[in-house]
């Protein structure tokens, strides 16, 4: 997991093990940006940074100019610090940085910056780095990843969150650990360590309502609970920005797929690896196959993809959110 990967790096920086380049990359910028200024805030003292520290943009250099700076020796300090932000403007030339990183200057730390994109690695610059440097690939997180990785961020420092908690914060903000990581930083400035974050906590002071969300609209109807879901349903018909039909639809979509797997499954011991969930919601799994034979999932499916379709003005005049909404519903517990 990259987060265990973002870990070693610092480790191994803060003992002293440094590596001539760091090439980091990927469509995640969080953990990029995370060793970045990990690097620029620790490798040298104040009083070094004037001299030996230099940020460059990756619109502003080409690779030449990055080589100079970085084959420079520092001044009054045991090695110098090169950071290019931006790296992927130069995605055109980027192999030409193949001839420093077969032989990096090892008084010089350089650290490229290459995000939402990553380097061929049938190309020799990519085989090279391996070699000689560390070469750090940050994936974006599958949603159903992220409140596994909020749970861990929290517990790192101190904090326990509960999943329903971590599942909402997920829901409301998708899988931008930057945007997930601002949040998870105001409430720690509310709680103190040691507390648990639960669904009240998130909702007083993120603004998520715990019980008119998609999630809650999940759980309602796995039970079968046709008035909490129609309510749920209705507020959102009246706050349509706030809950976007394409945010509930893929969701239901994404549970009753996982459905159909939980049914097809003949060892359900296997569930929380087979349908990528936490283990904690298993169990709304096991109510709504009771609830939904397999065949009557099947149908939903294909309700929820006709819904889908409409939403975008297929077969339909515009219909309003809502209404299209309830009209799945219908669908679902008929």
């Amino acid at each position: 997991m990259a987060l265990d990967q973002v870990k070693k790096i610092i480790t191994e920086i803060k003992n002293g093990s440094i590596s001539p380049i760091y090439f980091l990359m990927g469509e995640e910028a969080y953990y990029i940006d995370g060793i970045t200024q990990f690097i620029e805030n620790n490798l040298l003292s104040e009083e070094e940074k004037g001299f030996n520290q230099i940020v460059l943009y990756g619109r502003d250099v080409s690779i030449e100019d990055i080589i100079g700076h970085a084959k420079r020796y520092p001044m009054m300090a045991e090695r110098q610090v090169v950071i290019v932000k931006e790296a992927q403007d130069l995605s055109r030339t980027i192999e030409n940085l193949l001839s420093y990183a077969e032989n990096p200057q090892p008084s010089t730390v350089l650290v490229i910056c290459y995000k939402y994109k990553k380097l061929d690695a049938r190309k020799k610059l990519s085989k090279v780095l391996k070699q000689n440097a560390v070469l750090f690939e940050s994936k974006k997180l599958y949603e159903n990843q992220v409140p596994d990785w909020i749970r861990r961020v929290m517990s790192g420092k101190g904090y326990t969150i509960t999943p329903k908690a971590a599942q909402m914060l997920t829901e409301f903000l998708g899988n931008d650990l930057g945007k997930v990581n601002n949040e998870l930083e105001k409430l720690q400035l509310i709680i103190k360590p040691g507390e648990e974050i639960t669904p009240q906590i998130v909702e007083e002071n993120i603004g998520i309502s715990k019980d008119f969300n998609n999630f809650e609209l999940q759980n309602a109807i796995g039970v079968k609970d046709v008035k909490k879901a129609f309510g749920i349903v209705q507020y959102f018909a009246q706050n349509p920005k706030n809950h976007p039909l394409v945010m509930t639809v893929a969701l239901l979509y994404n549970f009753f797929s996982k459905l159909l797997k939980y049914h097809a499954l003949t060892d359900k011991s296997l569930a929380p690896k087979a349908l990528g969930v936490n283990p904690y919601f298993i169990k709304d799994y096991q109510v709504a196959a009771r609830n939904y034979p397999m065949k009557k999932v099947s149908s939903i499916v294909s309700s929820i993809r006709e819904v889908d379709m409409k939403s975008k003005g297929v077969g339909a005049a515009n219909l309003p959110q809502g209404d299209l909404l309830k009209e799945l519903l219908v669908k679902i517990f008929n």
